[in-house]
């Protein structure tokens, strides 16, 4: 592992895997799992990049979890290995069956999966700011929790989106406390039920007038829990015929070149043209790798928007394209830059942004847990809902005790095994995709701290005492 954790961090993380981890862990698969330091993403010691594709075959209107059709899969899984790529994201899965035959197949193709955790029917709802409040409750983090439990044990599981697109104007950036709310719940339940640390981190639009507030309000704070692992936005500014400067790339390097936090590309390839993919070579060159980790295609399967890599005839038969072909050669022809491509490891979180016409987030406040939810922390979530047609949990359940105006939220973590503040430590499509986009209590005690996990209770205290007295035996 790239990084080392700081003793308070990792003896929390020792407690939730000696005491309280729920996950059940998976098949134990060839590829090691991916960490994160500074703003890059490591593969143990060594540098590791995205080369992906966005994998939804029926797109999101279909709803469907690929990766329970096994025939299909394997037929995939063989153009992926022609394609050259390391990651494919999805973004709806089914988190009430098992995966282990897909993702044990996904491993041997030395393939990690992206995954975002909202589903259609389970996500937030940022139409108003009551749908929004509303839809912050313990039913739907019952869902995303589960999607934890579903896909936390495997190896190759490389991420999860905490959000895809849910901000995508100038009026709904009202919408960020509460994505950074679920960001921190998930960081908590995997810091609790999980038996390493995940990157958890939100997909972005590129809208043009909010994309730099996002990238900062995600990655700022003093709370390390509600700070995001990594960064990642849907980009199709670059439209063949381009280049580093015609497409405002260069713009983009510039202004995150003292970024905190791994930034990608979580979908890009704009089909105004011919798509050349002559982006590729500039992506992975040290003209960005200094502050991106790399992108994914948007998207495999063909599709009624006009996107896509291959085509599925009568007979259930890919047919690879034009798109496909440039892609692979592409890739092929595109070495990763050698030694740390110019990452950083001495990063600190930004300044939070101001309130302007373009980003209206008066507050540092976040919404509280929603009460019901915070027993999933400490005791695990149970089988999740899957997808079922028509049930979601948008008016479900029960919200957040924090006003909907974060007047009473909070500024710090709370522990939910007791209701007082700390951290469990650890870090663990555009507008043309419209994946799960819309996914459609004060604190009592405790203080605030960078490593996150200063605070440790009474229960803690005891097992960390009897594991270090059991230590002293053996040495």
């Amino acid at each position: 592992m790239k990084s080392i954790l700081p003793p308070a961090i990792a003896a929390y993380s020792l407690l939730a895997t000696s005491t309280l981890a729920q996950v059940v862990k998976r098949q134990q698969g060839s590829l090691p799992p991916i960490t994160t330091q500074g703003n890059a993403f490591y593969n143990g010691n060594e540098r590791f990049y995205m080369r992906g594709v966005a994998y939804q075959p029926g797109g999101a209107a279909n709803a469907a979890d690929p990766l329970l059709d096994m025939g299909s899969l394997r037929r995939d899984v063989e153009q992926f290995r022609n394609l050259g790529i390391n990651t494919i994201r999805i973004y709806t899965i089914d988190n009430s069956q098992n995966h282990d035959e897909a993702m044990q197949m996904l491993d041997e193709a030395g393939i990690y999966l992206a995954l975002d955790a909202n589903t259609p029917g389970y996500s937030l709802n940022r139409e108003s700011l009551a749908s929004l409040h509303a839809s912050y409750n313990n039913v739907y983090m019952q869902s995303v929790f589960a999607t934890v439990d579903a896909f936390a044990g495997y190896n190759n599981l490389l991420l999860f989106f905490s959000g895809n697109e849910v901000i995508n104007a100038r009026n709904n950036t009202n919408a960020a406390p509460y994505i950074k709310a679920v960001t921190r719940d998930m960081k908590q339940y995997i810091a609790a039920q999980a038996d390493r640390q995940i990157p958890v981190g939100y997909s972005a639009a590129d809208v043009a007038e909010n994309i730099e507030p996002q990238a900062l309000y995600f990655a700022c704070g003093e709370d390390e829990m509600a700070r995001a692992d990594f960064f990642a936005f849907n980009d199709y500014s670059w439209c063949d015929p381009s280049s580093f400067t015609e497409s405002g790339w260069n713009v983009k390097v510039q202004t995150y070149s003292d970024y905190s936090l791994p930034i990608f590309l979580s979908e890009f390839g704009c089909i105004t043209g011919t798509r050349a993919w002559n982006e590729i070579e500039v992506l992975y060159s040290e003209n960005m790798t200094s502050v991106y980790s790399g992108g994914l295609a948007y998207e495999y399967t063909f599709e009624p928007n006009g996107y896509g890599l291959v085509e599925v005839n009568s007979n259930g038969e890919v047919v690879p394209n034009d798109d496909f072909d440039r892609l692979q050669q592409a890739y092929e022809r595109t070495p990763n830059p050698s030694g740390d491509g110019g990452a950083r490891t001495d990063t600190s979180p930004p300044e939070c942004p101001p309130t302007s016409d373009e980003w209206d987030v008066d507050t540092v406040n976040l919404p509280v847990i929603p009460e019901d939810a915070r027993q999933y922390i400490t005791d695990g979530a149970g089988t999740g809902p899957g997808l079922v047609p028509g049930e979601t949990s948008q008016w479900a359940g029960t919200p957040s005790e924090t006003e909907p105006d974060l007047s009473n939220g909070v500024t710090v973590s709370e522990s939910p095994a007791n209701g007082t503040t700390g951290g469990s430590g650890g870090r663990g499509g555009g507008a043309q995709s419209d994946n799960n986009s819309t996914a459609g209590g004060n604190n009592t005690a405790g203080t605030a701290s960078e490593s996150g996990a200063d605070y440790l209770g009474a229960d803690t205290f005891v097992v960390l005492t009897i594991l270090g007295l059991a230590a002293s035996i053996l040495l």
